[in-house]
């Protein structure tokens, strides 16, 4: 890859709650068509090897350490990123909360700590992007859903509620935002993503990967994909909610 100068590249792509799996994927697809890239999770330090990596291959990126379920540390974020960065054209909020415990075991700490990230980080996430996006009359926010978005599993109370929550919160913003030129959509990644996490849950019972059909897992390149081909979607045919899945997926 060329060498990307800021003076260059198309904007500023911010990723919060970007993890290894999906965020960095989107991270280093955003950066290959020349977006500057801000990583912001809570341990900035998991994303430096990324940050690193597109650099090295010609792009600009940083990683930045926040708390999506801070208000004041959100406002933060964008303001710096803003300041430092440029304007963020397209902002991810990636954030999860998949956690998995008997209903009569879930304590209300739990409970609300889900919401808390999943669904109330959405909120202020999605709000500061607005409030940034708006007055320039152009951008995209995309909220990364689950399974748990559509149907409540046994043991997912906690993570549909916050889940459910945040579909609600993005169709809301879509309604209000759309007509302000400003792109908001919804992904339902309905089935396992191929990564290290995936890998080490799925084998925990034998200690080895079970047998999967070809192309059983979603790839994180596939679904940055969808998230590229999203952003760039003419507004007279804006997809709102975009569900993914391998094909062998029952659903």
């Amino acid at each position: 890859m060329r060498r990307v100068t800021e003076s260059e590249t198309s904007g500023v792509a911010l990723l919060v709650g970007a993890g290894d799996a999906i965020g960095a994927a989107v991270a280093r697809r955003f950066a290959a068509g020349g977006y500057r890239v801000c990583v912001a999770r809570r341990d900035a330090e998991k994303s430096r090897s990324l940050v690193q990596e597109i650099v090295a291959s010609g792009g600009v990126a940083r990683t930045v350490g926040t708390d999506v379920r801070n208000e004041e540390a959100v406002q933060a974020l964008f303001a710096q990123v803003e300041a430092e960065l440029g304007p963020v054209e397209f902002c991810l909020f990636n954030a999860g909360a998949n956690v998995k415990t008997p209903l009569i075991e879930t304590t209300g700490r739990l409970f609300f700590r889900a919401w808390e990230l999943a669904c109330y980080g959405g909120f202020l996430t999605g709000r500061e992007a607005a409030r940034h996006m708006v007055p320039r009359g152009r951008g995209t926010i995309l909220f990364t859903g689950a399974t748990a978005s559509l149907r409540g599993g046994a043991g997912y109370a906690a993570f549909a509620a916050a889940k459910f929550g945040l579909r609600g919160l993005a169709q809301s913003m879509a309604r209000e935002l759309m007509p302000k030129n400003i792109h908001v959509a919804h992904l339902i990644i309905d089935g396992a993503i191929d990564s290290e996490a995936i890998h080490r849950r799925l084998s925990a019972a034998t200690g080895t990967m079970p047998d999967l059909p070809p192309d059983g897992l979603i790839r994180t390149s596939s679904v940055a994909e969808a998230y590229w081909a999203l952003h760039n979607q003419s507004r007279d045919g804006w997809t709102h909610e975009l569900d993914i899945r391998p094909y062998s997926e029952r659903w």
